[in-house]
């Protein structure tokens, strides 16, 4: 069950806390989901002091707890500080989107729409290069980009044609981003337009609070043999994998609905019974147990196993079959 209350978070970043201690080695990604949950219960004060302890520890991604740092400022009074912070990340120049994409919907979201399009081209004039394929985080912000822009009323640029093109869902970018859409949902009341505004604002919020995070939400991969060796010792489990055709068949499925319904930032985990195991003793479980499957998947996700899918069509597919996605699991 996902955390729904300040309570629930509250309760997972302890949990997250006590991970952590027992795993040194994933100590950056643990604690990076504990300050999120932190910050969803209200407690934005510990989450700082959480983004204070990774940054003085020689992080692997500096720039990318900076921002989230600065994102939680701002939200707590602190944006003299948040400002000087995401100047800071601009100048540093990420090569990674993720930290660019944090801080221009940061400003975004403060209203700061010319500075947040400024940011957002500051990045895709560096990330997308041209005659190279867009990774699926690449594309991500420069829908992010084509949003603000749209907000701005800017003409169409290249990068603007191009988020089109690899835009996927069913409803065109244009219009997903017409500000103008409000104004024709449901009454000509202006109390209830309010209110829908309210709620299409939440909704965006929850929305980039998913897309700002770097923990995908993940399926699990059980290569032939691992599945084997799980079955034979777990056969309660037969249910849920009854042949390992039907299980790769699942995964590239589970993922295609989770990115039609919106859903971002979406990778895949390789399972082995041992770790397995180990997880479910953690747990004070069963291995026979379903239920533990999710729960395993994101941990697994939360210590950086994720590879993000979908691959590149050109990539290696994620089943491990040696063709590419576009010609196996990729293929329409």
């Amino acid at each position: 069950m996902r955390p729904d209350t300040p309570a629930d978070h509250t309760t997972e970043a302890e949990r997250l806390l006590r991970t952590a201690g027992q795993y040194p080695e994933d100590r950056e990604p643990l604690l990076l989901r504990a300050a999120a949950h932190l910050e969803l219960a209200g407690h934005r004060e510990r989450a700082t002091s959480l983004y204070d302890s990774l940054l003085a520890s020689s992080p692997a991604a500096p720039l990318l707890i900076r921002a989230l740092k600065a994102a939680n400022l701002w939200e707590y009074g602190h944006e003299a500080e948040a400002r000087a912070i995401i100047e800071g990340v601009r100048r540093a120049r990420p090569t990674e989107p993720a930290p660019w994409e944090i801080v221009a919907e940061t400003l975004e979201s403060h209203d700061e729409l010319e500075a947040s399009e400024a940011t957002f081209s500051e990045a895709a004039a560096l990330l997308v290069v041209p005659g190279e394929e867009v990774s699926f985080a690449v594309q991500s912000l420069l829908a992010a980009r084509h949003r603000v822009r749209r907000l701005l009323a800017l003409p169409h640029d290249d990068h603007d044609v191009l988020a089109d093109r690899l835009h996927t869902g069913d409803v065109a970018l244009d219009e997903l981003h017409d500000p103008k859409r409000l104004w024709s949902l449901g009454s000509s009341d202006p109390a209830e337009l309010q209110a829908e505004i309210a709620r299409l604002r939440s909704e965006l919020g929850s929305y980039r609070t998913a897309l700002s995070r770097p923990f995908p939400v993940a399926v699990l991969h059980w290569p032939e043999a691992e599945l084997d060796e799980l079955l034979a010792a777990y056969p309660e489990l037969e249910a849920e994998y009854p042949t390992y055709r039907a299980h790769l068949t699942d995964i590239e499925a589970s993922l295609r609905e989770l990115a039609q319904s919106g859903t971002p930032n979406l990778g895949i985990v390789p399972a082995t019974v041992p770790s397995y195991e180990a997880f479910a003793a953690s747990e004070s479980s069963t291995p026979a147990n379903p239920d533990l499957l999710p729960q395993y998947a994101t941990t697994l996700a939360a210590r950086g196993r994720a590879t993000p899918w979908p691959p590149a069509r050109g990539a290696a597919c994620w089943c491990g079959s040696g063709r590419t996605y576009g010609e196996c699991h990729g293929a329409e």
